[in-house]
């Protein structure tokens, strides 16, 4: 099992999100699974990666050149792959993997959250993707995603595709019986 892990450049402001990152990483190592993530040694980033470092486990770095030095590449990493765009970035790193997790973080994991879980509705791939769910750091989010349900946007069954939970332990636990949605993604004019 190959676990990408979005998550902050930055620690943030509350020691709940080093501490979920940390215990990530050692619950990523300690199945024996390999940590894939964006390679850098600072904030969210590092923790976790260092976390499954010092737990035995393998790190894999995907850093695009331009952030090399910005984000400060990991030096410590199992591998480390240097690639030229943030989209060589995205799709190194999901087709290394087996699954996804969000931290919390910014606009970037946003993104990379979005647009694979984007690619899981489409069907371009098959594997689970989740928010490890610090300190209830994605709650307003969440309630979102339920509106867009609401409002005809998004089925049900595509907003519960992202398996949420605030255990990293029995999130990755809800992994092993990942069973994929095999839904079209479009909603007719007359389906709620």
């Amino acid at each position: 099992m190959k676990i990408c892990v979005f998550c902050g450049s930055s620690a943030g402001y509350r020691p709940d999100y080093r501490d979920a990152a940390v215990a990530l990483g050692r619950a990523i190592a300690l199945r024996g699974a390999t940590l894939v993530y964006g390679g850098s040694k600072v904030g969210l980033m590092g923790a976790v990666a260092d976390a499954v470092l010092m737990a035995g486990g393998e790190a894999i770095g995907v850093i695009p050149t331009a952030l090399r030095d910005k984000e400060i590449a990991h030096p410590g990493l199992t591998e480390l792959h240097v690639v030229g765009s943030m989209h060589e970035r995205k799709q190194m790193m999901a087709d290394l993997s087996t699954g996804f997790v969000a931290l919390p973080g910014g606009l970037g994991t946003l993104e990379e959250l979005f647009e694979i879980w984007t690619w899981a509705q489409l069907g371009y791939h098959r594997k689970p993707v989740g928010l490890l769910d610090v300190a209830g750091f994605y709650d307003q989010l969440r309630g979102f995603l339920d509106h867009t349900v609401e409002a005809g946007f998004v089925r049900a069954e595509h907003r519960d595709m992202l398996i949420v939970d605030d255990n990293p332990v029995s999130l990755l636990d809800r992994y092993d019986r990942y069973e994929p949605v095999a839904l079209a993604k479009w909603i007719g004019p007359t389906e709620r």
